[in-house]
Parts: C-alpha cells; structure tokens; sequence
C-alpha cells in the first residue's frame, strides 16, 4: 500500500485523464493522493477533486515560481483551509533557481504562509530550491517547527544535502522523495535516502513531472509513486512493503487524516 503525498493531477495534463488516473493507482496499490496548491485561482478546482474523490486530499497554498499571482494573506489561507479535505498549506517555499535579483516578494509570501499554517494548526509542504540557507532561517524565525510548537510538515520533493535534511527533521519536519530518487547519476540524493530514517520519510510523485525510471521523460501520475518506494527499498536494503507501509502512516499521521 502506497500513498503519493504531493501530486497535481488538476493540472492540464492528467485532469482529463482522472478516471483513468485513479485506476493506475487502484491498480499499483497507491491508496491515497494529495493534489498540492499552487496558486489561489487554481485552488477551487483542487477542493472540486478532494470532494468527489475520497481518497484524494488537498492543499491551499501559493508556489515561489508564481511571480504574478494573487498574493495570499493569512485570513484568507485560514479561511480556504477550513474545509475536512484541506489538510496542508502550501506549496510554500523559496526558489533561487528560476528567480534572481531581489526576491524579497517570496520570504515575504513565505512567511504568510508559514503563519497561515500556525493559525489553521495545518502541516507546511515546503519547496526549496537553492534556498537552504534562508529556508532554514525563515522556517525557524517564524517558529514553524514542532520543535518550537509550530505545526511542522514537509520538505516536498527533497533534493538537497543530508545537513538540511537533519535541520529539517530536527524542527520537526518530514523528508518527501520524488522520482529523482530513481535517477542513476544522482548518487548524492541517494546517500540521503539512505540516512534519512523511514519514520520521518515520505514519497511523492510531483506529477506530472519528474516521472521515475523508467517512464522519464513522459507525464507522471501518482501510480508511479510505487517505482519511488521501490527505488528506497533497493538503496536501504528493506522489503518493498515495509516502505510502503511506513510511509503510509507517515502521511497519515503528518496530514491528521483519520484512517
């Protein structure tokens, strides 16, 4: 049994594809996903889905890559997360990759939604990418750990250094594999699989992007989270179940969704 813990199967590329989606996961044993928010105009559709799909859960958040969006407050975060199939905020973070120059516009959206999560009592899902340093900062300033009685959460689609996977896990956060995992040249990210106990892990798909081997380079789904699983198997050399299984009830636990 698996659960695909960061997916956007709203986006043009699967939505029309839903009914068969959700058959590849039913197939490959993938029981639950969580269809991640990316901006506020987008959100209404996401909520849509977590209401006519059980097992499809939802976030509400704005990504660092939306530079001209609808900018997000706490009060309407809080609003828009009061709502049983809304168990997270985010996708919230910080990306030095594909902006430059003053990004004063994202630590700023980061914290709102850092502070959304406080005030709802729900986990953050967190991308960052080139951006350990002020991540870090910002998560701890803002007191977003469990650690420090914030509400903790994820750092989504981990593809870092094992120092800030444990600064990560010391605030109380969880570590989220994608299908990079699988990618053969990657033997640093491996090495943090490797570390990163399966108690404080989950995995993820991303879709549709970042399809594992050997569907690289075709839109992925959450049924491919199972290749993910298999691929942290076979680096810490434990049966497929266990892996399944663990992270399974890392999602549940982390999302506060009931069984």
């Amino acid at each position: 049994m698996f659960v695909d813990s960061h997916c956007h199967i709203n986006f043009p590329e699967l939505q029309a594809l839903l009914p068969e989606i959700l058959r590849n996961m039913m197939q490959n044993q993938v029981t639950h996903a969580l269809c991640a928010g990316v901006h506020l105009p987008e959100f209404p559709r996401i909520r849509e889905i977590a209401e006519q799909y059980p097992n499809i859960y939802a976030s509400v958040g704005v990504h660092p890559n939306y530079r001209k969006t609808v900018e997000p407050d706490v009060k309407t975060l809080v609003k828009l997360a009061d709502h049983p199939k809304v168990v997270a905020i985010g996708e919230a973070g910080l990306d030095f990759y594909r902006h430059s120059g003053d990004l004063d516009w994202q630590r700023k959206r980061f914290r709102i939604q850092i502070n959304a999560a406080k005030e709802c009592g729900k986990p953050l899902i967190v991308h960052a990418r080139q951006a350990k340093e002020d991540t870090l900062r910002i998560l701890r300033e803002e007191g977003a750990g469990t650690d420090k009685g914030g509400p903790g959460g994820v750092m989504h689609c981990f593809t870092d250094s094992m120092d800030m996977a444990e600064a990560a896990m010391e605030m109380g956060f969880y570590i989220s594999f994608s299908g990079v995992i699988t990618y053969k040249n990657n033997r640093e990210l491996h090495d943090v699989a490797t570390q990163v106990p399966l108690e404080r892990m989950l995995i993820e798909t991303d879709a549709p992007y970042l399809s594992p081997e050997p569907h690289r380079g075709k839109d992925n789904e959450p049924a491919n989270v199972r290749l993910v699983a298999r691929r942290i198997a076979e680096l810490k050399k434990i049966p497929l179940g266990r892996v399944g299984h663990q992270t399974t009830e890392n999602f549940f636990t982390l999302f506060n969704i009931a069984r």
